[in-house]
């Protein structure tokens, strides 16, 4: 079918929405790293939370790649859900867990720089704090120079987060049983 046929893409999510939704991720993820980090000092037989720690900061890393990866590729995590928010390839396709792992290794920029900068100056909690909040807020509005307005490891990875309609899934899931894909 020529492109010029396709349907149009849906619009992307404001820059409000789309970070309220970034904060809810962040509370959610508590939960996984309790978890996560309940099962590597069950299974190191760590006493001590200083004991293992880059290992635990590993496993805490692979867990949130799979936990992102996977849900990614089936399109929202629970966050993306609560906030009518869904994450597509450039052409609206559903990602593919490749795509989506890239997406998860690109997303660290967001936290790269900062943490480059505090590690040889060993900056205090609150400086830490106000460099790690101001890229942040850096990063999020550069996102107003992209043409679709999607942050910078989106355009980077082909993904791009748009708007999904309550009823829009809905009939999603009625496609996928008459497929007999759910």
């Amino acid at each position: 079918m020529p492109s010029s046929a396709q349907t149009p893409l849906p619009p992307t999510p404001s820059l409000r929405r789309r970070m309220a939704c970034w904060l809810y991720e962040g509370l959610l993820l508590f939960g996984v790293v309790f978890i996560a980090g309940y099962l590597f000092g069950t299974l190191s037989q760590t006493r001590n939370a200083m004991d293992n720690r880059h290992a635990l900061q590993a496993f805490v890393f692979v867990v949130f790649g799979i936990y992102f990866t996977w849900l990614w590729s089936k399109g929202q995590t629970l966050a993306m859900k609560t906030w009518h928010i869904r994450v597509t390839d450039r052409a609206g396709r559903p990602l593919s867990q490749g795509r989506a792992l890239l997406r998860y290794l690109l997303s660290w920029l967001w936290f790269l720089p900062p943490l480059a900068v505090i590690g040889p100056f060993h900056l205090p909690a609150g400086e830490t704090t106000v460099l790690m909040l101001g890229w942040i807020m850096v990063w999020a509005l550069l996102s107003r120079l992209h043409p679709q307005r999607q942050f910078l490891h989106d355009a980077l990875a082909g993904t791009r987060l748009v708007h999904d309609a309550p009823g829009e899934a809905r009939a999603r899931q009625k496609r996928r049983k008459a497929d007999g894909l759910a």
